[in-house]
């Protein structure tokens, strides 16, 4: 079964990473932010993610690890991979300062103001250094989104999808700053949708490493870990960032719809 979503996983991985392009298309011929649709969006994408790591993801990881190490040892491994895909992401996020952090997220017209205060060369950095912090970030996710669809092609969706979402602002990150710069849409935007190339790159040296070991154990402490990183995402990154764009009970909104579309899904297709 693994073997037979092999294309799937890769395509869904590409597909949340390149999503980046839509933010560069958004930045360019939207002169406002729609903060209070991304808000309910990112919103929507944290509670599919929280909902999938804490009900479906963390406990297929505890059943594999239980199965191979006993009830015991086999949570313990369960809960120690869960924090470590937390601390692996953690020391990611920490080691990016903010100012170079596409997860620290701008609408469009912050990211305007900025760069017209701004000279060029400094803002063609500016822009390769957001490229290269989504790299840095979305290394992992690609790695949560290949593993989560080699498993479950339905759960591998729901989290590309998720991940798509909140690649948009990383988008508008990288490619205003290049496109004020040179003027070039096409520069920007191509600096833009390449960084998201690091997802499906997550995912290749993914499989190239860990395919050869992928056990049931490894593949439990790998959903482990996965669940971790997801949850970190989710609560660091998105729901902030949805609050942060309208009001508070928007995001929640969100958050409760993600939860129960993503619900509902698993439901229908167990």
């Amino acid at each position: 079964m693994i073997t037979e979503n092999l294309l799937l996983a890769f395509a869904l991985t590409a597909f949340a990473g390149l999503s980046t392009g839509i933010g560069s298309i958004l930045a360019f011929f939207t002169k406002t932010t729609n903060t209070r649709f991304l808000s309910v969006a990112l919103g929507f994408s944290a509670g599919v993610m929280i909902y999938v790591s804490m009900i479906e993801i963390f406990f297929k990881a505890k059943e594999s690890l239980v199965e191979q190490l006993g009830a015991q040892q086999g949570y313990n491994l369960t809960v120690l991979s869960f924090f470590i895909g937390i601390a692996f992401i953690g020391i990611i996020d920490y080691l990016i300062p903010s100012g170079e952090n596409p997860h620290e997220i701008r609408t469009v017209e912050q990211v305007d103001e900025k760069t017209k205060l701004a000279k060029n060369a400094r803002l063609m950095k500016m822009g390769k250094f957001t490229a290269l912090a989504i790299a840095i970030h979305n290394f992992p996710e690609g790695l949560a989104t290949f593993t989560a669809a080699l498993d479950n092609p339905g759960l591998g969706v729901a989290i590309a999808v998720a991940i798509a979402i909140h690649n948009i602002p990383e988008g508008i990150a990288v490619s205003v700053p290049i496109y004020y710069a040179t003027g070039d849409r096409r520069k920007a935007f191509t600096h833009s949708f390449l960084s998201g190339l690091a997802e499906p790159l997550g995912a290749l040296i993914g499989y190239l490493i860990l395919m050869p070991f992928l056990s049931p154990l490894m593949f439990g402490i790998l959903f482990a870990a996965v669940a971790g990183i997801m949850v970190f995402i989710s609560l660091d990154e998105l729901l902030p960032a949805a609050r942060e764009y309208g009001e508070h009970h928007l995001s929640i909104y969100g958050l409760i719809a993600g939860m129960a579309l993503m619900a509902a899904s698993l439901l229908l297709f167990a």
